[in-house]
């Protein structure tokens, strides 16, 4: 029978925002490692904030780089957004985010639920 275990973002400090300060996909910052392996799968939540007072482009690498591989949101101001419902990773992947324009004015908050055999 499956497990679910509701975990924190490893990019977070005790549960708190990750900021978003990288300006391209060099300087990324690390929301979530996934699971290791094959034999559980991460299933992420996050919203992101946008602080700013103009509208601000979020990129998020969703375990891989590559500008066509991002997923793009347009955030306005004071607006916070649903960037990832539920989706799945696993094997190490690793999600990461980064603004163009302004950067420091996007924070991202979320969890996991880790599902296990």
């Amino acid at each position: 029978m499956a497990t679910i275990a509701k975990h924190l973002l490893s990019g977070s400090t005790n549960g708190l925002t990750v900021s978003i300060t990288g300006a391209d996909s060099g300087a990324a910052d690390t929301i979530h490692t996934a699971v290791a392996g094959t034999g559980a799968i991460d299933e992420i939540w996050l919203w992101a904030n946008n602080i700013h007072t103009s509208a601000i482009t979020l990129e998020i690498e969703w375990g891989e780089t590559g500008a066509a591989e991002n997923i793009h949101v347009d955030i306005d101001p004071n607006e916070t957004v649903l960037v990832a419902p539920g989706w799945p990773l696993q094997n190490g992947l690793v999600i990461k985010g980064f603004t163009t324009g302004t950067q420091d004015v996007v924070n991202i908050h979320g969890y996991v639920n880790r599902i296990t055999d």
